[in-house]
């Protein structure tokens, strides 16, 4: 028996391995690397690529089946960087990050990096996850909500002044200066209407047309 264990507590790695996604997922991260490097055969097979999902960005998921995948892969991604990323509480990703959505659209792709960072052949793309993709991501977290969801999930403080962004007057008023800078320039003429070949400095032979400068029959 352990000390651990006759100590009567379990033991635990060191580090904890990154979520892995789930089977859907798996294909479609599959299916993006042939869209990427696949024979033209392969590339072809895969049909529309614009219409392959993302998951890094998660409203490119039109499939129910699939983006319960991406919500569930997320979760556990989220629970993994607070567990074995976060030491100070500034830099915890709060538990109502699913009303966030700059952090839904950034966790998705913190985590996206992760995953291909953890399959990779050398420390490289490891290394540049930690040194700039993870606190990057978290300054623009912190620098976004602050402390307003440390003690519980708050409102967004930019509500009232996002419904003045939407609202009719609001609208108006852009579309009248849109349109006042449309009229403030010119279209310009289009090449087939002002140039012209033309033979200059020679006698004009009998067979060119000396406004155009096609070769007559």
């Amino acid at each position: 028996m352990s000390t651990a264990e006759t100590a009567g507590t379990r033991s635990v790695p060191l580090a904890r391995a990154f979520p892995k996604p789930g089977p859907g997922l798996t294909q479609a991260f599959r299916e993006l690397d042939i869209a990427m490097d696949g024979t033209p055969e392969q590339v072809k097979a895969l049909g529309d690529l614009r219409a392959l999902p993302r998951p890094w960005d998660p409203p490119s998921i039109t499939q129910p089946q699939l983006r319960r995948e991406v919500w569930a892969w997320l979760e556990a991604a989220v629970t993994w960087l607070n567990l074995e990323y976060t030491w100070d509480v500034g830099a915890f990703i709060p538990e109502c990050w699913p009303k966030h959505p700059h952090i839904v659209h950034e966790v998705a792709v913190i985590a996206d990096l992760r995953r291909r960072a953890g399959t990779a052949l050398t420390s490289d793309a490891l290394e540049e996850w930690h040194r700039y993709a993870l606190p990057a991501f978290t300054e623009r977290m912190r620098s976004r909500i602050k402390t307003g969801c440390d003690t519980g999930h708050q409102e967004w403080p930019a509500r009232s002044r996002f419904h003045r962004h939407v609202s009719d007057t609001a609208q108006s008023t852009r579309s009248a200066a849109y349109l006042a800078d449309e009229h403030t320039v010119q279209p310009r003429p289009s090449p087939s209407a002002t140039a012209r070949l033309r033979v200059v400095d020679e006698p004009t032979p009998p067979n060119i047309d000396p406004q155009t400068g096609e070769v007559l029959d």
